[in-house]
């Protein structure tokens, strides 16, 4: 099974990997020599024995609402996407712009609210934000960092130009997966590995420590961090634990915490011991029931104060699920200017907001052609793709619109770039986006490649493992 069939050039999508046909790309020469190479059939066993290896690393997922809400296995593809240097430099650049813009914007609108009062962003876009948490307010995190962990979602377009689809910032998901995929990877095709000059992944987890330990007080000697999981039913319990045994910290759920003394405290079989860092993979709503919802069972009551007072450092700190919102994504370009004075270096998806009336009535004109989305829905759900849905699914989300316009935005349809994919016994081109994952700690870190995820459905642009998306290893270039 090799490429002599394979057609990068159908309906005009950029592909990854081929210039065109039998052509390679200059820096996936040697990937495309290598599966040339292979006796006949040896491409798909090894397929078959990286998703075995998938299976056997424990690299599952779990899916809300699914027949007894099963444990599944990420779909694992063994053609990678390779990313060149130069491209990935650029993407590094505009990243680590954006995510110092939005810090700024998101300590701002806690404190003075400037570019409130300076006309670049609507005050009630603000008020009315369901991650716009007013407990918040005043907040001051450790070292003034709110965003340690992003997961910025990009896509390519049909003339390879990169797009900024979404901003993910309360609880980041899939680092996992780029690290298991590497190790799975290596064992495929370690020949390949030896001639190409490709960026190791597999020191994020000692990056991710770092970022946790630079909000630990100077004066704490010895801190203790931890991983706090709402439990083994969350979709990325997996990741959750894989890396608290890859930082050598803790996992903990909210049940094994407790506030006593005015410090957050760990239960041990040893007694107490006094909790420094959280990294948290629950919603910022969930974290104190005394603060927010009073029905969580998944937080810790008073946790809350102990922030506020600086006795525990949060990451992500508690109220960056605004920068998450959709609607607001339309207005990261502007805080870039406002706050840095830059033009943007990543550009968002062209967005149509539904709560201004001329873009409302686009939208709802064009609902057959355009993407809805909902502004705080994640995972593939709360959006309709047009060009791909009923009649009785446009009117259905033309009825949701009109009864909650600020609720949704729209963008064009884009042709997101394709990677030749093993479908079956068949070498096709499937769409993918990518998931960089971006650390802010003394100093913004972006680490080398990042998720690719793959619509493994014939013709399908979405790329939630939900929704039956897959993902590869992201080979980035030295």
């Amino acid at each position: 099974m090799q490429f002599e069939s394979y057609d990068p050039e159908p309906q005009g999508f950029y592909d990854e990997l081929f210039l065109n046909k039998n052509q390679p790309r200059p820096e996936g020469q040697p990937l495309v020599e290598r599966i040339h190479a292979l006796p006949a059939g040896e491409l798909l066993l090894r397929q078959e024995a990286a998703q075995k290896a998938m299976y056997k690393l424990g690299a599952t997922f779990n899916v809300y609402g699914a027949d007894g809400a099963e444990d599944r296995i990420f779909p694992f593809d063994v053609i990678p996407r390779i990313v060149a240097v130069a491209e990935w430099e650029y993407l590094e650049r505009g990243l680590k712009q954006r995510i110092h813009a939005l810090n700024l914007f998101i300590d701002d609108i806690y404190h003075d609210q400037k570019i409130v009062a300076d006309g670049k962003i609507p005050a009630e876009l603000i008020q009315s934000a369901t991650g716009f948490l007013k407990p918040c307010i005043g907040l001051n995190p450790p070292k003034g960092v709110w965003c340690h962990i992003t997961g910025t979602d990009l896509v390519r377009d049909r003339d390879g130009q990169w797009y900024v689809l979404e901003d993910n910032m309360r609880c980041p998901s899939g680092i996992s997966y780029v690290l298991e995929n590497r190790r799975v990877m290596k064992t495929t095709f370690p020949q390949v590995f030896a001639k190409m000059r490709i960026q190791p992944v597999d020191e994020y987890p000692s990056h991710l420590l770092e970022t946790l330990l630079h909000l630990v007080p100077d004066h704490v000697e010895n801190p203790t961090v931890v991983v706090l999981t709402p439990g083994i039913y969350n979709s990325a319990y997996f990741e959750h634990s894989f890396l608290a045994q890859q930082m050598g910290i803790e996992l903990v759920e909210g049940q094994d915490l407790v506030v006593v003394d005015g410090y957050l405290q760990m239960r041990t079989t040893k007694g107490l011991q006094r909790v420094d860092v959280i990294y948290r993979r629950i919603d910022d709503t969930f974290l104190d029931p005394t603060v927010f919802q009073a029905d969580s069972m998944l937080g810790v009551p008073g946790l809350m104060e102990v922030y506020e007072a600086g006795r525990v450092a949060i990451a992500n700190a508690p109220g960056t699920g605004v920068a998450d919102d959709k609607v607001i994504y339309a207005y990261v370009p502007e805080m870039i200017r406002y706050y840095l004075g830059e033009e943007p270096i990543l550009f968002n998806v062209p967005t149509y907001l539904c709560w201004q009336p001329k873009d409302l009535a686009y939208v709802l004109e064009n609902l057959d052609k355009l993407v809805v989305k909902s502004a705080n829905e994640a995972g593939g759900y709360g959006m309709l793709v047009g060009p791909h849905s009923t009649k009785e699914q446009q009117q259905e989300f033309a009825q949701k619109i009109k009864a909650n316009p600020r609720n949704y935005i729209a963008q064009p349809t884009l042709c997101l770039s394709r990677v030749p994919t093993l479908i079956g016994e068949q070498i096709e081109g499937c769409h993918v986006d990518l998931r960089p994952y971006i650390l802010y700690g003394s100093d913004i870190y972006v680490h080398p490649g990042g998720l690719t995820r793959v619509a493994l459905k014939k013709g399908s642009l979405v790329v939630n493992s939900s929704q039956g998306g897959g993902s590869k290893d992201t080979w980035v270039l030295y």
